[in-house]
This record gives C-alpha cells, structure tokens and sequence, in this order.
C-alpha cells in the first residue's frame, strides 16, 4: 500500500487520490472529478484497485473486508409518465433497499417506476454494468440520495468501471450535480 494514502476502512494494497489516477476511471467519471464544482470534495475521493470478478457488492465486501454500511449502491431507474420515460440515478447504502415503488415514485412525480435495462444504463452512463456510480451522470438526470449515505463518515462505490472503487465523505456526494438527499429513499 502506499504509505501516504490510506483508505478509511478495507483492506487495500492500492491506494490514490482518485485525481491522480483518473486514466482508471470511466471517461464520465473522471471528467466529473475534473470538473467538480467543489474542489474539496473532489480531492476527497480516493479510488482503491480492486479485482473487477469480485465487484459484486456482496463479493466484494467479502474479500476486501468492507462493512455493508460503508458501501453504497448506485441504481439506474426509469420513471414513466405520460407516454415518457426519464433515467434518474438512485444511491443508498448496501445494507438497504431503494423505495422505488413509493419514495422514487413520488419524488419523480412518476406513474410507474422501474430498475432501468441494463443495456440502457451502461449505455446512457457511458460506465460499465457493476461500476454504475453517482459522478459523471448524465446532466439531465436526476441524483436521489439516501440521506444515511450522506450522513456516513466515508462510502464506497463504484467507479465507472467493474475495475476499482472510490471511496469518498459522505457529505461530498451531497455535492454532485442535480443530487435530492431524500430521508426514506431507502430502508
């Protein structure tokens, strides 16, 4: 590991600031990193090199010794009405569960909410299935957090790529683009 970064919780052999490794990273997502509005949250985000066939959440918690807790999941959702379709992104910790069919619901406004195709959200993304994270979302969409994530002292999720997490405060995701820091997104 390198003796001058390390990572809050886990066990890592590699860890950077996320800004100096930005080539690991998914196109959208280091552009987000670039261009974060709040430079201190973007020098807060760290990127641990983790083995991309144990990125499942379970999988990885296991073998990287990560609480639940402390990883968060990034979900692609479609909200329907009205004969349109709107992708919003949806982030709570892996000990939960997003409350589409009633918290996503009503925020979006939408008829009918469903977990997005997965071709859909790699493609809208531009990030790979199993990396999907909050940075470097489209513009358009929507960002609901639940409010346990941004009240976790540090988070990881993914980082565009099944290659790689980020580990971040908290309060930093509150600070992306078009985010909503929903109480009871999720339980």
């Amino acid at each position: 590991m390198n003796d001058q970064v390390r990572a809050p919780f886990g066990d890592f052999t590699t860890v950077h600031p996320a800004l100096d490794v930005s080539d690991r990273l998914a196109g959208p997502v280091a552009d987000a990193l670039r261009d974060w509005a709040s430079r201190e949250a973007a020098r807060s985000v760290l990127y641990v090199d983790t083995d991309p066939a144990k990125a499942d959440t379970a999988a990885f918690c296991e073998a990287y010794s990560v609480p639940l807790d402390a990883s968060a999941n990034c979900v692609v959702v479609a909200a329907k009405r009205g004969g349109e379709t709107t992708l919003a992104a949806c982030l709570a910790l892996a000990d939960t569960r997003v409350n589409v069919n009633t918290a996503v619901r009503k925020h979006l406004s939408a008829r009918k909410v469903s977990f997005a195709p997965v071709d859909t959200a790699v493609e809208e993304t531009g990030m790979e299935y199993g990396g999907i994270t909050p940075l470097g979302l489209p513009a358009a969409w929507s960002l609901l957090i639940d409010a346990a994530v941004v009240e976790a002292p540090y988070v990881l999720v993914g980082s565009g790529r099944r290659r790689g997490k980020l580990i971040l405060p908290g309060w930093a995701l509150a600070e992306l683009p078009g985010v909503s820091v929903l109480t009871g997104l999720a339980a």
